[in-house]
């Protein structure tokens, strides 16, 4: 096979060329990786939550955003939708098998970080202070790890 040349399912044992711009695999992990699909993926790693709950759990992301992401990640098999025909209707959202097989390495990686920051371990965003003491990040990411893993 040529290199550069994206291979195809039918190809047993092999892997999709995801450097190639028109790989599937591809806009899975765009969608995986995303600002807000990480997020989304955890917060249903444990339980089935309404799309108000995911949008008040998830701070900082807009419904137009929320929404966005949950169609990418129900068009990529990676979450469920269930709809229920009341008034006004109600939407709940799930990990799928797929979706529940890509978070755990994510969940790992979350527990990872929310271990080290709640250790006090020093992190590449630490900058020492005028007095060479280290300082706690307050980016928007480290202070919702911090909230999270308090257990709010």
């Amino acid at each position: 096979m040529s290199e550069g040349a994206q291979l195809t399912q039918g190809e047993a044992g092999h892997r999709y060329e995801v450097f190639h711009t028109d790989c599937p695999a591809r806009a899975v992990v765009d969608h995986v990786t995303s600002r807000w699909g990480i997020w989304v993926l955890i917060s249903l790693r444990s339980t089935d939550l309404r799309f108000y709950e995911l949008r008040d759990g998830i701070q900082g992301i807009s419904e137009k955003m929320l929404a966005q992401t949950l169609r990418a990640m129900v068009q990529d098999d990676l979450v469920w939708r269930k709809v229920e025909p009341t008034t006004p209707p109600q939407v709940t959202y799930g990990l799928t098998e797929f979706g529940q097989d890509l978070g755990a390495p994510l969940t790992d990686l979350f527990d990872r970080i929310t271990q080290r920051l709640a250790a006090g371990g020093t992190s590449t965003t630490e900058r020492p202070s005028a007095t060479g003491q280290a300082v706690q990040p307050t980016t928007p990411v480290a202070q919702q790890l911090r909230h999270l893993d308090d257990g709010h």
